[in-house]
């Protein structure tokens, strides 16, 4: 015979705690209307992107003075409770609960430690034809498989800056799956980028359809190409370069914040001062190579093949994967 809840145990079913009230921007110090807006409309929506942001940023968006942003972001950090320590045991809990999106090669997947990681950004990188889009395009259809498939039954945003995403790509390959193709394109959001600062801008425009949608994918495809077109020379290399880095870091808080996988292509430039190998390397130098978090080299093979290298990873050993690219998406 079952037991009754005891009166407490019941009273407290019935008398949840209240939840904290969400404190607003206009609630900070030193931020009124005018100025909360500005913040709202360069991403800045709620206390923990504004405690996490750095000084100079928070003046730049809202149009105020150093002094005042730094006093604005203190007093973020103190409401929001930022900043205390944590047990590595308590940190490996938490990356236990990280999702991880297959790629549809087993071998790849493994290369990757079980596939795409989310609170990540994952780079694929090689010259034309390796099959980095291809790949993109391959994880944003499987990202809206179930869990129990390889996904994470998510929506995609797909930033296309070299006009190379198609949607009859998608079709082949919800197919090869088992998605309806026309549900897997209505779950893939993607959006047309025309210069560097338009990319910037759409991962916040990205931000505010996460609130509204399951994004649990943003990709780029390609990450550094408006920027090695539009600075050019020496003189321009460290202004492409602080735009890049505070891109990537944008996307590394997009994917924290809403536990989604970051992916990126990228493509590569030749060294003619290498004699012997591989004269490629990736575009974006140390800021790309610090701000990833996986990196993946991709070369040609005896088609319909493609090695995959993983030259970079906090925890991973470089190893090497063989994939193919068929009708259907990427296959072993």
């Amino acid at each position: 015979m079952p037991t009754k809840p005891s009166p407490k145990a019941a009273g407290a079913e019935e008398n949840p705690p209240a939840p904290k009230p969400a404190v607003a921007l206009e609630d900070l110090p030193g931020i009124g209307g005018i100025t909360a807006d500005k913040l709202r409309e360069n991403g800045y929506t709620d206390l923990m992107e504004l405690a996490v942001a750095s000084p100079g940023d928070v003046a730049e968006a809202a149009e105020i003075g150093v002094a005042i942003a730094q006093r604005i972001i203190g007093e973020a950090r103190r409401k929001a409770d930022v900043g205390g320590f944590e047990s590595g045991t308590t940190l490996l809990e938490r990356r236990k609960k990280l999702g991880r999106v297959t790629t549809n090669s087993k071998a790849l997947d493994e290369l990757l430690g079980g596939g795409v990681e989310t609170q990540a950004i994952t780079e694929f990188s090689g010259e034309f034809g390796t099959g980095k889009t291809q790949i993109a395009h391959q994880v944003a259809v499987d990202i809206q498989l179930p869990p129990a498939q390889g996904g994470l039954s998510g929506e995609v945003v797909y930033i296309d800056t070299e006009s190379t995403f198609r949607p009859e790509r998608i079709v082949d390959m919800a197919k090869g799956v088992g998605i309806d193709p026309e549900e897997a394109l209505s779950h893939i959001h993607v959006a047309r980028a025309f210069n560097s600062n338009h990319q910037m801008l759409l991962v916040q425009k990205a931000q505010e359809l996460a609130r509204e949608k399951p994004i649990r994918l943003l990709v780029v495809d390609s990450l550094t190409a408006h920027f090695r077109s539009e600075y050019l020379g020496r003189a321009e290399l460290a202004p492409r370069q602080q735009h890049l880095n505070r891109h990537l870091h944008e996307l590394l808080r997009f994917s924290d914040t809403y536990n989604a996988a970051i992916l990126v292509t990228n493509q590569v430039s030749a060294r003619p001062d290498i004699l012997f190998g591989d004269p490629t390397r990736p575009i974006g130098g140390n800021i790309v190579a610090h701000a990833a978090t996986y990196r993946v080299y991709l070369r040609k093979s005896k088609p319909p093949k493609r090695i995959a290298r993983l030259i970079d990873s906090p925890n991973l050993p470089e190893g090497e994967a063989v994939f193919s690219l068929t009708t259907e998406g990427i296959r072993d």
